[in-house]
């Protein structure tokens, strides 16, 4: 396997014209097809486009610390950047690093913070729904927005990949970045969403109405197909997806238990809706879901056995986290000089 030097050729060999796109994750919960299809795989199939940055958000996840042990937190990390470079991104177009190695992160953040009046902060679903749950509530948890703003604006990115649940945090981030540009001249960039067309929703297989999330695959093995499950677990998830009692198998007519499974299909068959629909034309919900559950399987195959490879070389993962946070360094530290010129510090 090549050393992530050999194999990491960015920012000096892109072209300056090529914009930036950021995306984090907290390295909690556990990955699944809804990750693969609404983002990881749009990621690696335009990452050439583009000057990517991609992050494990290990500071946002002690926002809670409680439910979070150290080891979990240490192993999480490692996992995520084994399966995205196992999904495919390369490190000669895609930056992958630690936000704990990036200081310039919090740094930003600290200035951030200072700029979000405070009912900018209370008024965030997140921080509502995650306090109401939470016997006590540190102030991690109602800053943490403000962190958030600051990894997406220390490497000045101009697009953001986004679900529906996070478009509130990024217009967040839009207002801090216009906030801190009226007070002490243009700098920022407004960075915009990037969304896919189909499949950036896929919706939990136990309960089509709820998006599927990565903290329910963890507990429960009826919601999600994980990324790594055995072909095995994938048929028997799939085949336990609520559907209804009638029988269309239709884009549009179909009840939200179809139209995901329908949406898995089409993303990942590549067909387009037409055929899709003119092939399970009189065929029942079984062998939908029969077929729906060999396209999964076929598709993350590959993945899972490029993700056992990577793994066996904790060093090579190791030195991707390293070159990544270095290659990003030498954007943020320009950043937050250019930011303390302008704020006097």
């Amino acid at each position: 396997m090549a050393s992530a030097q050999e194999s990491t050729v960015l920012a000096e060999a892109a072209s300056a014209d090529k914009k930036t796109v950021l995306s984090g994750i907290q390295p909690t919960g556990t990955l699944h097809l809804g990750n693969y299809i609404g983002a990881l795989s749009v990621w690696v199939a335009n990452q050439s486009q583009y000057h990517n940055l991609f992050f494990i958000a290990n500071l946002h996840a002690l926002t809670i610390p409680e439910a979070i042990k150290p080891d979990y937190l240490r192993h999480k990390a490692r996992e995520i950047v084994g399966i995205y470079l196992a999904c495919g991104l390369d490190t000669q177009h895609s930056t992958l690093f630690l936000q704990s190695d990036m200081p310039q992160h919090p740094y930003l953040g600290w200035i951030m913070t200072c700029l979000s009046p405070l009912g900018w902060l209370e008024r965030m679903t997140q921080f509502k729904a995650k306090s109401s749950k939470a016997e006590t509530v540190g102030a991690g948890l109602l800053a943490y927005p403000a962190l958030q703003a600051a990894d997406i604006l220390v490497y000045r990115a101009d697009y953001v990949p986004v679900g529906d649940d996070q478009k509130q945090h990024l217009e967040l981030t839009r207002d801090i970045a216009q906030r801190f540009n009226h007070l002490y001249g243009e700098y920022f960039p407004i960075p915009q969403p990037l969304i896919r067309e189909h499949g950036a929703r896929i919706m939990g297989l136990d309960d089509p109405e709820a998006k599927m999330s990565k903290s329910t695959a963890e507990t429960s093995r009826t919601h999600a197909i994980r990324l790594l499950d055995d072909p095995k677990a994938i048929r028997k998830t799939i085949m336990s997806a609520v559907t209804d009692s009638g029988g269309e198998i239709s884009f549009e007519r179909g009840s939200p238990g179809v139209r995901n499974l329908l949406t898995i299909y089409e993303v990942l068959s590549s067909k387009s809706r037409e055929a899709i629909e003119a092939g399970f034309a009189g065929q029942g919900y079984g062998q939908l879901k029969k077929e729906v559950a060999e396209a999964v399987i076929e598709t993350l195959r590959p993945v899972q056995e490029r993700y056992q490879q990577i793994m066996s070389d904790a060093a090579y993962v190791e030195e991707v986290l390293k070159e990544g946070a270095r290659r990003a360094s030498e954007i943020a530290d320009q950043t937050i000089r250019d930011v303390r010129a302008r704020v006097g510090i």
